[in-house]
């Protein structure tokens, strides 16, 4: 049977002498859970602020979008503003928003035809002409060149024949002078009776016959030398006409150069109908874009100028984050990280990611950029704008808005 022992503090210190050690006073559940808070309370710092270390968030940020905003390029009179084209109504691409008068466009247009179907007529009778040109001119180059040929073959045949003549005359001249130097003398011996009347008119017929000979040849002479004067004018002539059919190529390039001009013209007239038919397509506007209206300022009866501003749509199928960050949190930023964006508006959250960043910091793209010329310097942390995308499906009922303030973290690590 076990034997109690007496543990009471006298009976302790008796019994321990000089090497007496005071007992430890148990914790209390009071510090216990106090040291366990505090443990848990800076392992949950520390692993908030290693996980808090792998984002950088900016609440300097908004959705932005694109702008489409319409004006014309023409100057017109409003007939027809479509009543889907109100401030904050949706209008879809193609969509005809504003009709211009187009009356006086059709008549530029018509008179631009009429102006091209009288070119193209003119073109076709100068390429005719070309054609016509080159088939008489040069023929006609050939039929002179052939004629100047045969009046030159003309004029040798009139210097023989005037030859010929000349020859016959000088013989003529000569037997006339024989017979009537003979009939001259018979007529002396006839006055004498030394020979009979017959013998001596023998004689003096053939002193006649021989001058009418000459007298002819004479005749023939004369006629072979008009003959010959009258060939080498006609060689003349035909030089002159040589002269002149030789511009046939002259007078073909003048004929192509007047069709090119003919084409130049239809050309230009062909340029006008385009532009009239472009004109008179500009009294349409339609939506180039599907998107919200906004910033209206047109209405039926209103006379508008070339560049006017008309209204404003704001396509909500192509936005983005435009998020400003401090310089001190780009170290680690790049394209392609994703993203998490919280939407004051709705107070929900939306996934996007990184897309680029900014060439430079926003003061510099302002209107006076600041300047350090003074030296008088002071540093101070910029801010540079960075482009997130948001994905694919986050927003299928358009609520987002350009404009609407937003907060972005960015998963750097």
């Amino acid at each position: 049977m076990a034997t109690a022992v007496n543990t009471s503090p006298e009976t302790v210190m008796e019994n321990a002498g000089d090497d007496f050690v005071p007992a430890r006073r148990p914790w209390s559940l009071k510090k216990i859970l106090l040291v366990a808070a505090l443990a848990v309370a800076a392992i949950t710092g520390l692993a908030w602020w290693l996980y808090a270390r792998q984002f950088e968030t900016t609440d300097d940020a908004q959705v932005d979008g694109h702008f489409a905003q319409l004006s014309t390029r023409i100057t017109g009179t409003v007939l027809y503003v479509n009543p889907l084209v109100e401030n904050d109504r949706y209008v879809t691409a193609g969509t005809v928003l504003i009709t211009l008068d187009p009356r006086d466009y059709q008549a530029d247009l018509d008179h631009a035809r009429a102006v091209l179907a009288t070119k193209e007529a003119e073109a076709r009778a100068a390429g005719i002409e070309v054609t016509i040109t080159h088939a008489t001119a040069f023929s006609q180059l050939r039929d002179n060149e052939a004629r100047e040929a045969a009046a030159t073959d003309s004029v040798a045949a009139a210097q023989d024949a005037l030859r010929a003549a000349e020859e016959r005359v000088q013989q003529d001249t000569a037997v006339a002078a024989h017979t009537e130097r003979d009939r001259v003398r018979y007529a002396a011996l006839v006055e004498k009776h030394e020979i009979s009347r017959s013998f001596y008119d023998a004689r003096a017929t053939d002193a006649a016959t021989a001058g009418d000979a000459l007298a002819a040849d004479q005749a023939a002479e004369a006629a072979a030398a008009r003959k010959l004067a009258e060939a080498r004018q006609t060689v003349t002539q035909r030089q002159a006409e040589v002269a002149a059919a030789r511009t046939a190529p002259q007078q073909l390039s003048d004929a192509q150069e007047q069709s090119s001009s003919a084409e130049g013209a239809l050309a230009q007239a062909r340029a006008d109908v385009r532009t009239a038919e472009l004109n008179l397509s500009y009294t349409m506007i339609y939506a180039p874009v599907s998107g919200v209206v906004g910033h209206k300022t047109v209405e039926v009866g209103n006379r508008i100028q070339p560049g006017q501003t008309l209204l404003t749509i704001v396509p909500l199928d192509d936005i983005w984050i435009t998020a400003n960050f401090k310089e001190t949190q780009l170290g680690h930023m790049r394209p392609g990280e994703p993203v998490t964006i919280h939407v004051d508006t709705f107070g929900r959250d939306y996934q996007g990611t990184v897309e680029d960043m900014a060439g430079a910091s926003g003061p510099l793209f302002s209107l006076f950029p600041p300047e350090n010329a003074s030296g008088n310097y002071v540093k101070i942390v910029q801010r540079f704008p960075v482009r997130i995308h948001i994905d694919a499906g986050q927003d299928p009922q358009h609520l987002l808005r350009p404009g609407m303030s937003v907060e972005a973290s960015v998963r750097v690590r």
